[in-house]
């Protein structure tokens, strides 16, 4: 994280070209592009490598794990669509990038953080910073199930199968976002639960994310 919250027109002028670019990459959704254009992604680096905060790059953030791609970000975002009031479950904290961005759409976020490193981090930085969200330290892999059910789920590790303890935490008609395949590359998968004990699964595309660690992971 930069050491002054400062946020100008050169940051300004960067995220506005990072918007231009996700839009030519296919993101549509008005409201995530916003959202991108207004969170101060170099908030989250090291004033060193404030370079690389606009780039459509993921960027290591340590403990093995990354600040995720812009564009990935948008994607499984854009693929939730986040209404006010949404009570969102993230698995996998990481920076608080995703949540910051899913906070500035106007969900209620529960995110889970199994590194505590990264969870004693993002708790102190995210309300710092001016972002509000419910923090949790432990094994993402079987949600949070005292809070459930949720709105939406977004996964931001890569998982073997879509966990069914998530899906059992999510309210009829929510929405699970979550890339499931092998520890090299996974398809993003979008999982509509239809009512109590039926899901639709949608296919779409190829990403590549850290692999999801816990007891219901791999």
């Amino acid at each position: 994280m930069a050491h002054k919250l400062v946020d100008s027109y050169r940051e300004k002028g960067a995220r506005k070209k990072l918007v231009q670019l996700l839009q030519e990459r296919g993101i549509a959704d008005e409201n995530v592009l916003k959202a991108i254009g207004k969170v101060p992604r170099h908030y989250f680096f090291d004033e060193t490598f404030w370079k690389q905060a606009y780039k459509d790059i993921a960027f290591p953030i340590g403990d093995g794990q990354t600040i995720s791609q812009p564009y990935t970000v948008a994607y499984q975002t854009e693929l939730l669509h986040i209404k006010i009031g949404d009570k969102v479950l993230e698995i996998g904290t990481g920076s608080g990038y995703q949540t910051c961005i899913l906070v500035e759409l106007g969900a209620q976020v529960y995110t889970i953080e199994r590194q505590e490193n990264l969870y004693n981090r993002t708790k102190q930085v995210l309300p710092h910073i001016g972002y509000q969200a419910e923090f949790f330290f432990g094994d993402g892999s079987k949600g949070i199930a005292k809070h459930a059910p949720y709105d939406k789920i977004i996964v931001t590790a890569g998982a073997p199968l879509v966990p069914e303890i998530l899906l059992k935490q999510l309210k009829i008609g929510g929405i699970l976002v979550i890339p499931v395949g092998d520890e090299e590359s996974q398809k993003m998968i979008t999982v509509l639960r239809v009512s109590e004990n039926d899901f639709e699964r949608f296919v779409l595309d190829t990403f590549r994310f850290v692999p999801l660690v816990g007891e219901k992971a791999w």
